[in-house]
């Protein structure tokens, strides 16, 4: 594939889709801020909508009523077209369109009809809650289109683009087919003009054509892989935040902007569950130098942070909060030490479970790992481990994590708080605490 001088990559998350109003201003900073060359356009689902398909698809999946869930659902993107509609005369006409963003409903009512309560839950929830993204780039792209007249837009598939092996809801990345698939895309629909490529977020496909999920939160890493394969000049997240943070704003008080910041700091920062970048974002842009912005859509003209290769001062600490954690410890059962092949065990069954290990500890005869609660995928590492250790584990705990660590920052994270887990590092503390 040749070149493509000045193409970029934008990513808008549920915030900055979650209304009218919000895809008017997604429209306006294409048009006043946007690329002189061409652009790719990511798109998360709209608002909270990602929440509201996992709470239809259960009631699916066990056999309940989700009719007024996916009403509900229905009328909010309906409502949603309909003030669209009134600012862009244009855009009504795209109701007409095969793929309007309204009818795409009716398709996806049938496929609820048709999940099944013995089937692979975690393939089903795949081909369910990516409804979300697919229903908001058609709603983007179709007002983009309106907006931007003399400039062409088009809706291309992630799910075509993006090629994945068949690990539910964590699709690994097949990187040589992806990157044949996208450069199909970009001679196709792209060239040497400056068109408008509009995708979803989150979202891949396997070589048999079913849909695969990339990771709760996955959009930005959608941004990272098509950059990537692109050679994209740059990368742009746009955000409700002035750029990337010490700490989130809804959490703690007068929080700090990075100006610039290395790709190995982000990357850690991202690791330990900073919310503003997906932990496998920064990997495939770094390998190609590929810059990342992080931009407020509420003031874009704001300076916001760069994220490139790059040496830096100290950096103010980080502070980053994840909730409803589980700590899990592990005992053998004859108080024999915990081995290699103890751990073994342990290990293989929480990749069996798809538990991911936030923080681990080891003492003489036990072994404890936080992770995130998931009461179905804990309940199957209790099955898969109670003949051989003696398991405790406590739930609706918080992990706290200080990067960059100093003495006040510790002492303003952890007085006042029953500590029952404390880690620390030469530049990370962490502790989960109740």
């Amino acid at each position: 594939m040749s070149e493509l001088p000045g193409l970029q990559v934008y990513k808008f998350g549920g915030a900055s889709v979650k209304d009218a109003a919000a895809i008017l201003n997604l429209c306006r900073i294409v048009r006043d801020y946007g690329p002189q060359g061409p652009l790719v356009i990511v798109v998360s689902a709209m608002g909270k909508t990602t929440n509201a398909l996992e709470e239809i698809y259960n009631l699916a999946y066990h056999g309940r009523d989700y009719l007024p869930q996916f009403a509900a659902l229905k009328s909010f993107h309906q409502q949603t077209h309909d003030a669209l509609c009134q600012h862009l005369a244009a855009y009504a006409k795209s109701y007409k369109y095969k793929n309007s963003p309204i009818q795409l409903f009716d398709d996806f009512e049938h496929t609820l009809t048709q999940v099944p309560s013995y089937g692979d839950y975690d393939e089903w929830y795949d081909q369910i809650v990516s409804f979300g993204e697919t229903v908001s780039a058609h709603m983007v792209g179709n007002a983009l289109a309106s907006d931007r007249n003399s400039t062409l837009v088009y809706w291309c598939p992630a799910s075509h683009m993006i090629q994945t092996d068949a690990t539910w809801r964590e699709g690994r990345v097949d990187w040589s087919t992806t990157e044949h698939e996208v450069h199909k895309m970009a001679a196709t629909w792209i060239g040497d003009s400056k068109n408008i490529i509009v995708t979803e977020g989150f979202l891949g496909g396997t070589a048999d054509g079913r849909t695969t999920t990339l990771g709760r939160e996955g959009s930005d890493y959608t941004a990272a892989i098509l950059a990537y394969c692109l050679r994209a000049e740059s990368v742009t997240i746009w955000k409700d935040v002035a750029g990337l943070l010490n700490a989130d704003p809804k959490i703690f008080p007068n929080p700090v902007r990075y100006p610039e910041i290395s790709y190995r700091e982000t990357i850690e920062m991202a690791y330990y569950g900073a919310s503003v970048i997906h932990p496998k974002t920064l990997k495939p842009l770094a390998d190609r130098g590929i810059p990342l912005r992080v931009k407020s859509f509420l003031d874009p003209a704001a300076e916001g942070t760069l994220i490139h290769d790059c040496q830096h001062a100290a950096l103010a600490p980080a502070f980053i909060r994840k909730t409803d954690q589980c700590l899990l410890s592990f005992e053998s059962k004859d108080f024999a030490f915990i081995s290699e092949e103890n751990l073994e065990v342990i290990f293989g069954a929480l990749a069996q479970a798809k538990l991911k290990i936030n923080v681990m500890q080891n003492s003489a005869i036990s072994f404890s790992v936080c992770t995130d609660f998931s009461e179905r995928r804990v309940n199957l590492l209790l099955d898969l481990l109670r003949e051989q250790f003696t398991l405790h584990y406590n739930t609706g705990l918080t992990l706290f994590t200080i990067k960059n660590y100093d003495a006040t920052s510790i002492a303003q994270l952890t007085t006042g708080k029953r500590l029952l887990l404390e880690q620390r590092t030469r530049s990370t503390f962490q502790f989960v605490c109740q």
